[in-house]
């Protein structure tokens, strides 16, 4: 998400903070560079031209040019001007009764997928929400519903066979919701390849006799511009509360996500980042700038851990490693502890600094094999790994269809990484007798 346009942008603003003193004429070649960056990115053109003219009239000021810090304070006022293109803060959804939600947008954008997991979302926050398949079009956006309302535990209304009146099946959806209970209604619509005049209709007369309190576009990141267009065609129609901004994992560029909120006038607030159902977050706009430019997004990282990892986990490992009785067993949990906060590469990105690793040190696939020789042990030899003798390696090895160099390997870093942590808890132990010791 964002790569080409964050290494770009960090690639100039680490030219500028080499700077001890900038000058109109290093700004201005800086802002030309990250103009350039944003249309490669695809972002919208008066969108970049709008943004680089404020950037420039604050970085032009004299506080800057006479700061100790010039180079610092420009990357400060470009995340200061990110986020407010960004939309500023994060939009929370409007829950009051009766709560409907309608999500719209064109075949393939994820609307059905998004509903899902959107539904997830909110039972995760306590709430009852119930999902209504209203596309009539497509039976298996029906039945994909359906399914995945089963993978969450959450009920899901199914329209009449043969049904064509979209209004008519949803007045039967508000009957079912007043039976089946539940605080929250998400409206799974139908879609088309483009926008055209019946679509609009019929999303018209729904949204007519729903009276939603959300009406939510979902848009395909990765179609950039095309995004945008549909966006201002959609809120033209039918007045959008906010977006949801799919399949940011897969598109390097993102420019669409910078555009939306400018060019639509409507917050983004929420964001699917893989293709799983738990790989869905709100939007925090100030969160997403700071990863833009690098900054990492610490808060998202802990919430992510705090969501994947229980506190008696996290305790008992803790434990484990400051007692240096850390063995492959607990290794495997850790690394499965990892796992379930999302792919790598988007933890890597909310790691301040650790963005330029998603490319090179580390391997998803690596990781798996590792997974897979841990996996291959006895637990006897995963919490005894000194048992491993040359006979042993090879079963494993053949076991998790890897290379006895490759076994060798795992379990000279794992005792390597015992090592350090053993002399780490010895210190800590003297330091704490020095400090009892020592006595003013």
């Amino acid at each position: 998400m964002f790569s080409r346009l964050s290494d770009k942008l960090q690639d100039v603003f680490k030219d500028l903070r080499g700077h001890g003193k900038i000058s109109e004429t290093n700004i201005n070649e800086a802002l030309r560079e990250i103009r350039m960056a944003l249309l490669d990115a695809d972002v919208h053109f008066q969108v970049a031209k709008d943004f680089i003219a404020r950037v420039k009239e604050k970085a032009l000021g004299e506080e800057v040019l006479r700061s100790v810090t010039p180079g610092q304070q420009i990357v400060k006022i470009f995340h200061e001007e990110l986020c407010a293109l960004l939309g500023g803060d994060a939009s929370p959804l409007d829950l009051s009764k009766p709560a409907r939600i309608l999500l719209v947008g064109l075949n393939g954008a994820g609307k059905t997928t998004s509903s899902a997991k959107l539904a997830r979302l909110l039972k995760a926050q306590g709430r009852s929400p119930l999902l209504i398949a209203a596309d009539l079009h497509r039976p298996a956006a029906i039945e994909q519903l359906a399914v995945l309302g089963g993978q969450i535990g959450v009920p899901v209304f199914r329209p009449e066979p043969g049904e064509t009146d979209v209004v008519r099946s949803c007045q039967r959806a508000l009957e079912w919701c007043e039976q089946t209970g539940g605080n929250v209604q998400i409206f799974d619509t139908a879609g088309r390849q483009e926008i055209d005049e019946p679509l609009v209709r019929e999303l018209k007369r729904l949204r007519d006799f729903l009276q939603p309190q959300e009406i939510l576009l979902v848009c395909d990141a990765a179609t950039g511009q095309q995004a945008v267009s549909v966006a201002e065609h959609f809120h033209s129609a039918l007045g959008l509360t906010g977006l949801i901004l799919t399949k940011l994992d897969g598109d390097a560029r993102g420019g669409a996500a910078l555009s939306l909120r400018a060019v639509s006038g409507r917050p983004i607030k929420f964001a699917g980042v893989g293709e799983k159902l738990d790989q869905f977050e709100p939007f925090h706009p100030d969160r997403l700038a700071g990863r833009i430019l690098g900054m990492g997004d610490v808060i998202s990282l802990v919430e992510k851990a705090a969501e994947a990892i229980s506190e008696d986990d996290a305790r008992r490992m803790e434990e484990k490693l400051r007692t240096s009785r850390f063995d492959l067993a607990d290794f495997l949990d850790q690394f499965k502890m990892i796992k379930r906060m999302g792919p790598l590469e988007n933890i890597l990105g909310m790691i301040p600094g650790m963005d330029k690793l998603k490319d090179s040190s580390i391997d998803e696939k690596q990781l798996k094999r590792v997974e897979a020789v841990i996996l291959s042990m006895t637990p006897q030899e995963r919490t005894r790994p000194d048992i491993l003798n040359a006979r042993r390696r090879q079963r494993v090895a053949r076991g998790s269809g890897t290379t006895v160099t490759e076994v060798n390997n795992l379990i000279l870093r794992f005792n390597q990484m015992r090592k350090m942590m053993k002399k780490a808890g010895q210190m800590k132990k003297l330091m704490a007798q020095a400090g009892r010791n020592f006595k003013f």
